[in-house]
């Protein structure tokens, strides 16, 4: 036998733990398969090590899943004829990583095998439980208070947690042997806790994984060992960490990968915004205009250049279930669910289906947004006018000056890509897999052309090249929900550079009143006479916003222009961090993960940075924000 090489059908040799060994010195990533059909992975020199012994006379289902997305695990077989050896593998581990961090920490799990049935509501078991079992000498207090706390936050189906302390002398499962003698335990400076959970993920009778619970149970559980290892490390090692998600994985499984390729191939296949944009909005508001804004104008859309059935084909036929690390199993879900319904809307235009997909992408109009936007046309007069002496420039000049802001960039990162087009079927400006396309018609106030070119250079090209340039390509295709994020931070840009009109801010808050009466089944005629007649909208731009509104059915997504923005001043307020939101297409529900995978290091430090950034007036004026200064006192 080769050395370092296990075969499935033998036992784990001194040559493999030697090599093992040398490895984890050299603070070299391990991942082998190990008899018995199990698995050890360790990311790097980190002070803790999961395990999981699967039964060797029951089906345990699921229970290895529960930690087989942590950056340090071993999965084994408990069969007798392979005890010997995983003995002595475990035992040169916490040798050899000890040394490093002067510590060490062995959680155990495994599950009591009850055989609850999560469909009985009427059993009190079905809640998550867990016990935590506590050596009674040797207790790394602050390691046991946290994984315990952390535990305790698991909800399932509304039902919280149950968390018992078990203090015992075997911290491991009864009737196995523990894996190391208590002369290692003491020589090593090993600290052992064993966690015993009730199954409630598979179905008592068939065994059958219940994979949305599982998937949940397992992101409460890795945050529990992430806690538990990170206060361990600050307490007994001689390891600081800024926080326990840098415990998180930094080396991704081949899956990852994989899926993100194949995400990123269906998603590059179609232009969703374009599919569902009307090509004739110019000749339909001339119709409207003649029939006197009576009659529903019609519209007409670019031919669908794929088969939705092929494409969602392709999206199931991903292989999500082989992506171990939790984090980023679920954030590629979130996208192949986003994709599915974006697919599935431009096969339903102009259908009320559409509108229902929107209403799922988009969601429900809430207060906050819905107040805030009718105190804007309240306070900001409609007879407001752009800066005096502004004059209109045309989309060709718009166009010069945004290819010399994408030199700009070009000249600190050479490999940028994008473009910008003039299109007779384009109306205002869009954003199109990283390239600007400009409505041959637009016509652009002189006053907001800075504010214009940082809302879709500065931040819609600029996000997709720093998102090109991480390891994921969600990152520039856009992580599910990223539209919010993205125009707020747009409108934000508008704002620092000093662009951010009251024009514009009205266009913002008509937007949300347009939506609103599309969701309570206002017709387009209606919409428009109320932003025409009731808030003194001009016709162009009351038709502009309806259609934007109406087309393909009912598109709900300008009204996360001002969302977005609210949330984002309350992001700023509150001490976040604006250059964490430039690393690529995100949500603001992503700003922790995304937080998480740069203290991991997966992801690259940041690309390129807005040059607004730098300058001292828009410094200011984000300092304002952070100290307070209301949505209504921008303009």
């Amino acid at each position: 036998m080769q050395t370092g090489r296990v075969k499935l059908d033998n036992q784990i040799t001194s040559e493999f733990i030697t090599e093992i060994s040398h490895r984890l010195a050299e603070n070299k990533r391990v991942r082998r398969t190990l008899p018995g059909g199990g698995r050890l992975h360790i990311d790097r020199n980190l002070p803790f090590l999961c395990i999981y012994r699967r039964p060797a006379s029951a089906n345990d289902n699921g229970t290895d899943q529960l930690i087989t997305g942590e950056a340090s695990y071993l999965v084994s077989s408990s069969a007798a004829r392979y005890r010997k050896g995983l003995s002595s593998l475990v035992n040169a581990i916490v040798e050899t990583l000890s040394r490093t961090a002067g510590a060490f920490l062995i959680i155990e799990l495994w599950s009591d095998g009850t055989p609850v049935s999560i469909l009985d509501p009427d059993n009190e078991r079905t809640a998550p439980s867990f016990r935590i079992r506590v050596p009674r000498d040797r207790i790394p207090v602050k390691t046991i208070e946290s994984i315990e706390s952390s535990l305790r936050r698991t909800v399932v189906s509304k039902n919280r947690a149950k968390v018992d302390l078990v203090y015992t002398s075997k911290p491991w499962p009864e009737g196995l042997p523990g894996l190391l003698t208590l002369r290692d335990v003491s020589r090593y400076n090993c600290y052992l806790v064993g966690i015993e959970i009730t199954p409630i993920y598979r179905d008592p009778e068939t065994l059958q994984i219940f994979p949305y619970v599982l998937s949940r149970i397992q992101r409460y559980f890795s945050t529990a060992v992430k806690k538990g290892a990170f206060e361990f490390s600050q307490k007994q090692t001689t390891i600081r960490l800024p926080s326990y998600k840098a415990l998180g994985r930094r080396a991704m499984v081949k899956a990852v990968w994989e899926v993100d390729q194949k995400l990123a191939e269906i998603s590059n296949q179609f232009d969703f915004l374009l599919h569902i944009t009307p090509v004739n909005i110019e000749q339909s508001l001339q119709k409207f205009k003649a029939g006197r804004f009576e009659k529903k104008p019609v519209f007409y859309y670019r031919p669908v250049s794929f088969d939705p059935s092929v494409l969602k084909r392709d999206l199931y036929a991903i292989p999500f279930d082989r992506i171990e690390d939790p984090t980023i199993a679920n954030l590629f879900l979130q996208k192949m669910v986003e994709l599915e319904m974006k697919i599935s809307m431009i096969r339903d235009r102009n259908t009320r289906n559409f509108f229902y997909g929107s209403m799922q992408l988009f969601g429900e109009i809430d207060e906050e947004t819905s107040g805030t936007a009718k105190g804007i046309l309240e306070k900001v007069s409609p007879h407001s006018r752009e800066a005096a002496g502004s004059i209109a420039v045309a989309a060709d000049f718009f166009a010069q000056r945004a290819r010399q802001e994408i030199e700009r960039y070009r000249k600190i990162y050479p490999e940028i890509r994008s473009t910008v087009s003039v299109r007779d079927d384009i109306i205002g400006l869009m954003v199109s897999h990283g390239n600007l396309l400009i409505g041959s018609k637009v016509r652009i106030p002189d006053s907001r052309v800075e504010a214009l070119i940082q809302h879709e250079v500065g931040t819609h090209v600029l996000t997709y090249v720093n998102g090109s340039n991480q390891p994921f390509q969600q990152l520039y295709c856009g992580l599910a929900g990223c539209d919010e994020m993205q125009e707020g931070l747009a409108v934000l840009s508008e704002y620092l550079v000093g662009g951010l009109s009251a024009p514009r801010f009205r266009l913002l808050a008509g937007r949300v009143i347009a939506a609103e009466m599309l969701i309570g089944g206002a017709s387009f005629i209606e919409t428009f006479r109320v932003l025409y007649r009731q808030y003194g909208f001009p016709q162009r731009t009351a038709y502009i916003i309806t259609s934007r509104m109406y087309r393909s059915g009912g598109f709900t997504k300008d009204a996360v222009y001002l969302r977005g923005l609210i949330k984002l001043l309350a992001y700023v307020r509150n001490g976040g961090i604006l250059e964490t939101l430039y690393v690529g297409k995100i949500s603001g529900e992503d700003i922790p993960i995304i937080h998480e995978l740069q203290l991991r290091k997966v992801l690259r430090p940041l690309l390129l940075y807005p040059h607004y950034l730098n300058d001292e007036s828009a410094m200011q004026r984000l300092s304002d924000l952070r100290k307070g200064k209301k949505i209504f006192n921008l303009v």
